[in-house]
C-alpha cells in the first residue's frame, strides 16, 4: 500500500524528469484530482494510505500530461485573478496575460462608474466576467459567446463565484449585429480570437491539439474579430463609454488604428508583465 505522499513524490519526480516546469504544483493537482480531494485536503492527508484505484488514475492522468494535455483540462479547474474556475476543452485556459485586461477595467471604473453595466464579448469560460464582477461588486455584467458549450461553463463559473444575481449569459455572434433589446453598456471588454489562421498549426502542441481552435482563429491577419466588434457592437456603448481589447503580440498598433478610425477620441494601451502591449483601450 502506498501513501498519498508516496504517489505525489513519484508523480513529481516523473514530471520533473520530463521537463515539466511547474512539476510540484502539477503533481499536487494530478493526485488531488485522482483522489477526489482539494489540494488542501491532499496536503492534510499526505501520510494516509490510498487505494490501487487512485494510483491507477494518477498513472493515467500523468500519462495524459506527458502527451501534452494541459493540466487544467486534466484537473478540470484553474485559477484566474485569484478565483476558482471550472475548465473543460470547450473553453480556452485563462492566461495571466488576460489579468491585465481586468486590471485596466478596474482602473477605469473605480471611483467613476462603480455600478457600470459591462459586456464581455467572446466570454469563453467567463473568467473576465467573474473577475470584474468579483472586484467591482456594484457592476452588472452580460457574458456573450457564440458557443453554447462555452456558455454552459461560463454559467457554472458565475454560479461558482456567487455572481448569479449580477451576471447573465447570452448566445450571440461577436462578428454579427447584436441582438435587439440588449441595451447600452458603460464598457465592452473582449479577449477575442486573435491568432492568424496561418499560424495555428505552428502553436505549441498543448494549445494546437487540445484547446478549441475556433476560440483562437482570428482570420487571415488575426484582426477579424476586432473589426467586427468595432463595426457592429460600438453602437451599444453609452456616451463616453469604453471598449477594452486584449491583443496578440505586435497587434496593438493596428487595433489602435481601428479604434481611432471608428471615432474613439481617446485610445491607450497597457503592457503585460513582459512589456508587450497587451490591452488596447478606446473611449468614445
Amino acid at each position: 500500500m502506498k501513501t498519498y505522499n508516496d504517489i505525489y513524490l513519484t508523480t513529481r519526480n516523473i514530471l520533473r524528469q520530463r521537463g515539466v516546469e511547474a512539476y510540484g504544483l502539477e503533481a499536487k493537482l494530478i493526485v488531488s484530482k485522482a483522489a477526489g480531494k482539494t489540494v488542501a485536503e491532499l496536503m492534510r492527508d499526505l501520510n494516509l494510505y490510498t487505494s490501487d484505484e487512485v494510483y491507477g488514475r494518477v498513472t493515467e492522468y500523468t500519462a495524459r500530461r506527458l502527451r501534452g494535455e494541459p493540466i487544467a483540462y486534466i484537473s478540470g479547474s484553474w485559477e484566474f485573478y485569484g478565483l476558482p474556475m471550472i475548465i473543460t476543452p470547450d473553453v480556452l485556459i485563462p492566461r495571466i496575460d488576460t489579468e491585465v485586461l481586468v486590471d485596466a477595467a478596474k482602473e477605469i471604473l473605480t471611483g467613476h462608474r462603480m455600478d457600470a453595466r459591462v459586456l464581455d464579448l467572446c466570454c469563453g469560460s467567463g473568467c473576465i466576467t467573474c473577475a470584474i464582477g468579483h472586484e467591482m461588486p456594484a457592476t452588472r455584467l452580460l457574458a456573450v459567446d457564440i458557443s453554447a458549450l462555452a456558455l454552459d461553463i461560463c454559467r457554472k463559473n458565475i454560479c461558482l463565484n456567487r455572481l448569479s444575481s449580477r451576471a447573465i449569459c447570452m448566445q450571440a455572434d461577436a462578428k454579427s449585429s447584436p441582438p435587439l433589446g440588449i441595451g447600452e453598456f458603460d464598457m465592452i471588454v473582449s479577449n477575442p480570437p486573435y491568432i492568424a489562421s496561418g499560424e495555428i498549426m505552428g502553436l505549441d502542441v498543448s494549445v494546437r491539439d487540445y484547446e478549441p481552435l475556433w476560440a483562437l482563429d482570428g482570420g487571415k491577419d488575426g484582426l477579424d474579430f476586432y473589426r467586427s466588434i468595432i463595426k457592429h457592437w460600438k453602437i451599444l456603448l453609452k456616451e463616453k463609454g469604453y471598449i477594452l481589447f486584449e491583443v496578440g503580440e505586435g497587434q496593438a498598433e493596428e487595433v489602435v488604428g481601428l479604434l481611432r478610425s471608428a471615432g474613439f477620441s481617446s485610445v491607450d494601451t497597457k503592457k503585460d508583465t513582459l512589456g508587450t502591449e497587451r490591452v488596447v483601450i478606446g473611449r468614445l
